[in-house]
């Protein structure tokens, strides 16, 4: 095969390869070409001389003993007695390695056609292979792309540069549709390559990475690093807590991150089919982190602890009037504080019993006394 530099060149250009990738990927072709039509369990070698632009296909042999068993076996091809071998080349030694050239012209047409779909093979490996890389890179990172085919179980195949993306049902939030035609954005969950189907990708929109890759495009101070989002936790579509803090004593986090009348959380909220983000000032105090987690609801105290079997336990003390504010409605506002934290949150009204039996018996001595002004 004549040119053969010609042809990498060509395929690097148009593939988007690297020179040295293709070159690889030829000379894999050829030794494959030669085991499939010399003999499977021959060692074959190959390079490509840059003068004559050609490959040069080498059978390696092995020199053994005259009385080696490998020489009765299967594989007798790939090994050579040190009697024939000094008939070759009288400096033979056992266990020297003789080469043997092959061309693969000189083996028809049906050579020629099986070197054609081993380079094919190879070739398109090396693009899902150069494809997986460049976006396993991208994992965590929002990408967007058309949607062009929603199936039955409402599973989203979005199409993204070279490649096509499933965006499952379980992965978007809920009450959204989506249409042919439409531009979404998601973040990367995973990246997978497989023989049958080439490379796929997994998309989501319920994961808080994507929270916080929005929150990034949206805050130039969290994407240069100014703001740092420390934790984020969500029950997508309804509501979500981050918690952010800063090296800077200048900056405010919560400030930076809202915006000017919540210009930025509010864009971002819109992405999410209106969920209610909550900003809280990250501590690495578990008492005040907690606490602030509660938001909206007044804490009173706060006692953490550890139980025998290492679950974290944080005991909330607050007002009987901020107990609903602290379990929000179905219960939200208490699991995302308790997913925020990493602790299991007990509440605990202030005054507890005592404080009942006393508004008991105040409400009684009233009740008493109009009687008595009132008569029966």
């Amino acid at each position: 095969m004549e040119n053969i530099l010609d042809i990498i060149d060509s395929i690097a250009n148009e593939k988007g390869l690297s020179r040295e990738n293709v070159k690889e990927a030829i000379k894999t072709s050829f030794i494959q070409t030669a085991k499939r039509i010399i003999n499977p369990t021959f060692a074959f070698e190959a390079d490509i001389d840059e003068r004559t632009k050609q490959v040069k296909l080498r059978q390696i042999i092995t020199v053994v003993a005259d009385d080696a068993p490998e020489l009765e076996g299967e594989e007798t091809g790939a090994y050579m007695s040190l009697t024939n071998a000094l008939e070759i080349d009288e400096d033979a030694e056992i266990g020297d390695q003789l080469q043997m050239e092959h061309d693969i012209e000189s083996y028809g047409r049906s050579a020629f056609a099986t070197l054609h779909r081993e380079i094919e093979f190879h070739i398109q490996r090396l693009v899902e292979n150069e494809l997986y890389d460049k976006y396993k890179s991208k994992i965590n990172q929002i990408v967007s792309g058309r949607v062009t085919r929603v199936d039955e179980q409402q599973n989203t195949t979005i199409e993204i540069d070279e490649i096509r993306a499933v965006l499952p049902m379980k992965n978007r939030i809920k009450g959204e549709k989506f249409k042919v035609g439409d531009m979404v954005s998601a973040i990367v969950r995973r990246v997978h390559v497989d023989k049958i189907n080439g490379i796929s990708m997994e998309l989501s929109r319920t994961s808080p990475k994507f929270l916080e890759e929005l929150l990034a495009l949206e805050v130039p101070e969290i994407k240069d690093g100014i703001v740092v989002i420390e934790k984020c936790a969500r029950i997508p579509g309804e509501r979500a807590k981050i918690a952010l803090y800063t090296n800077r004593p200048q900056i405010d986090p919560i400030g930076a991150t809202v915006g000017v009348r919540g210009v930025r959380i509010n864009a971002v909220s819109e992405e999410l089919c209106g969920e209610n983000i909550d900003c809280v000032e990250y501590t690495p105090q578990p008492e005040l982190f907690i606490s602030r987690a509660m938001s909206p609801a007044i804490i009173s105290a706060v006692t953490v602890e550890e139980t025998e079997e290492g679950e974290k336990k944080a005991i909330v003390t607050l007002p009987s009037d901020q107990k609903s504010k602290a379990i929000g409605k179905s219960g939200i506002n208490i699991r995302l504080a308790s997913m925020l934290t990493g602790y299991t949150i007990e509440l605990n009204e202030q005054g507890g019993t005592a404080a009942g039996e006393k508004a008991a018996e105040e409400k009684k001595e009233g009740l008493s006394s109009l009687e008595a002004l009132f008569g029966n």
